[in-house]
């Protein structure tokens, strides 16, 4: 599904993001510099979700409302001077990572180990919280010089993660947080 600035519940879900991140940060306008602080990459985040779409934003908030610890240290962490990256931005393109590996099938002995049934969304949002926590170790742990290198780091982790599910008794779950 698109994002539609002018779907009210899409927009409403938009500031929830921006409420959980930057909680004593309050936005005075929609389009607005401020949403960089998350790391959108420009005044509106629209146009950021044009890849994902709403899953995108979804997946942002169900880590922020699900870990909201960590998903505010990992914000504090994008802002690190030499090896920060863009939040926003990570997550939707941690978004596009979890659903390929959907659909190459590579998350089958994933969900299978983890649901007695069938997988639903609320499945798929937990692996995706695995990824950006993940993400966010691998990233620091390997000291990229800058952000420069993150499709080279991206597909490391990538590689990483598809050898991990490889294991057809693997569940990557995060343990800390609320139950998605």
């Amino acid at each position: 599904t698109l994002f539609r600035s002018e779907n009210e519940e899409h927009e409403h879900q938009l500031m929830d993001l921006w409420d959980l991140l930057m909680p004593q940060k309050k936005l005075k306008l929609r389009i607005t510099k401020e949403w960089g602080d998350i790391g959108f990459q420009g005044d509106d985040p629209k146009t950021d979700f044009r890849g994902m779409g709403m899953l995108g934003l979804t997946n942002l908030l169900c880590f922020s409302q699900c870990y909201t610890d960590e998903s505010r240290q990992i914000l504090s962490h994008s802002y690190h001077p030499k090896m920060g990256y863009s939040y926003a931005i990570v997550g939707i393109n941690l978004t596009e990572m979890a659903y390929s590996l959907l659909q190459s099938g590579a998350l089958k002995s994933h969900f299978y180990n983890l649901v007695p049934g069938p997988p639903q969304m609320k499945h798929f949002h937990q692996f995706f919280c695995y990824l950006f926590y993940e993400f966010d170790k691998f990233w620091f742990e390997e000291e990229p010089e800058n952000i420069m290198h993150f499709n080279t780091y991206r597909e490391k982790f990538h590689t990483k993660v598809k050898i991990l599910l490889s294991d057809q008794n693997t569940v990557l779950i995060l343990k800390a947080g609320k139950q998605v």
